[in-house]
């Protein structure tokens, strides 16, 4: 019986491990610039996507009122849902503020809570294009 070993891909040094498709694993906690290398040997950065700046950092509004429907709609998609934080780019305190804002609107009547109008997507659909329910037994 002999003692060899097979060498770890730690030892082989700066040979890639096998079966890792010519691309070096590294470890995104330890590399900052989580830079990957493709088949050719290129680096190529592997990076997040700039965050979004708010609306109302860029124009200075501190204070949103519910009363300012064009202001809220903003923040709404065509739905009448809210614009979540990635969407808005708003910080957490401007979020709250324009949820707030926007659910007043709502209880006032000013800004819908559902829309349901057709648009190019999802066409106008009467009573009678449904199909009846059929009896249960």
């Amino acid at each position: 019986m002999s003692e060899e070993t097979t060498p770890t891909p730690a030892e082989m040094g700066s040979e890639a491990a096998p079966n890792t498709g010519g691309q070096e694993i590294q470890d995104p906690k330890n590399d900052a610039a989580a830079i990957l290398r493709d088949k050719e040997g290129d680096l190529r950065p592997r990076g997040r996507r700039k965050k979004k700046v708010s609306y109302l950092t860029t124009n200075k509004i501190f204070h949103i009122d519910y009363k300012e429907t064009a202001l809220l709609r903003r923040f709404m998609n065509d739905r009448g849902k809210m614009l979540p934080v990635r969407q808005s780019g708003n910080t957490a305190k401007q979020q709250r503020m324009v949820a707030q804002a926007i659910r007043r609107a709502r209880e006032m009547a000013l800004l819908p809570f559902v829309v349901n109008e057709p648009g190019p997507d999802r066409p106008m659909r009467s009573r009678e294009d449904r199909k009846p329910r059929e009896p249960r037994d």
